[in-house]
């Protein structure tokens, strides 16, 4: 007698019965986070499954598919340890579809901590057993990895360090910003309650007098030096402030691309409202 399996049958799927050597097992794979991302991945779900966890909650923690984690309990529960460790073969390259290509790019130029994996940047090796792991390819090689995102137009390249500001409101504030530059550069016109008028205040500063090399006409140096010559005249550097400092304040009205500015003593609040 053969029963078919029903949605609700499939969804209470659990792994096998593990004993403790096992469990152990299964942690220092997971926690590791070492060797194959296909092997972290089907150990991590076999390992929730053992916990009690079903499979629509695993697919969630795991960002992969309901069927996908059916799968690999099932290939756990038929032939063990074995199941977790990828079996990759040679042959003709595969083509792509351009819906995989689409998605090889994507997850390429995604950061690995997005998909709550323990390494922060993608090697070939671990993107093509990720993406082995998650069901986007059958199986890619490291070249034929690096040929396709060559022809998608994504390289490796050194990472670049950047602020990025923590306000919930910095979108909006930037999209104001934004537009009220176009109102200042005639790009858009003003609607009704926009302002006519720009002020864009920045601060720049403080420039300190650094001494600049100058030229002039000399007797050669070196070993064509005439006997007794004087040392060339040299210009002293002045990095003492003696009568104190100035600062400028200016404003460049873009309308007339003219400049105006007028030199205090001291910079305060009042001073830069007059």
């Amino acid at each position: 007698m053969v029963i078919a399996e029903t949605g609700p049958v499939t969804d209470r799927l659990r792994v096998r019965e593990i004993d403790d050597d096992e469990g152990r097992r299964l942690v220092r794979i997971v926690r590791r986070g070492s060797g194959s991302v296909v092997t972290w991945r089907r150990a991590q779900m076999v390992l929730l499954s053992a916990q009690g966890m079903d499979v629509v909650a695993i697919a969630k923690a795991a960002f992969t598919s309901e069927d996908r984690v059916r799968d690999v309990i099932r290939n756990f529960n038929a032939d063990g340890f074995g199941s977790l460790y990828p079996k990759y073969k040679g042959g003709r390259p595969p083509k792509f579809t351009l819906g995989q290509r689409r998605e090889i790019k994507k997850i390429a130029k995604a950061h690995p901590a997005d998909y709550d994996l323990p390494f922060s940047t993608w090697s070939l090796g671990k993107l093509g057993e990720f993406l082995v792991a998650e069901g986007v390819v059958d199986d890619i090689s490291h070249e034929g990895l690096r040929v396709l995102l060559r022809e998608e137009g994504v390289s490796f390249q050194r990472l670049k360090t950047w602020k990025a500001s923590k306000d919930p409101r910095y979108a909006e504030k930037k999209a104001r910003v934004e537009y009220l530059y176009a109102i200042a550069d005639r790009e858009v016109a003003p609607q009704a309650g926009d302002p006519e008028v720009i002020f864009c205040v920045d601060e720049f500063g403080p420039l300190n007098l650094q001494p600049r090399p100058g030229r002039q006409w000399a007797a050669v140096s070196g070993k064509n030096t005439e006997p007794g010559r004087a040392p060339r005249r040299r210009i002293r550097a002045t990095y003492t402030r003696t009568a104190g400092i100035r600062h400028l304040f200016a404003a460049y009205e873009l309308g007339k691309d003219k400049l105006f500015g007028h030199i205090k003593p001291r910079k305060t609040r009042a001073r830069f409202l007059e």
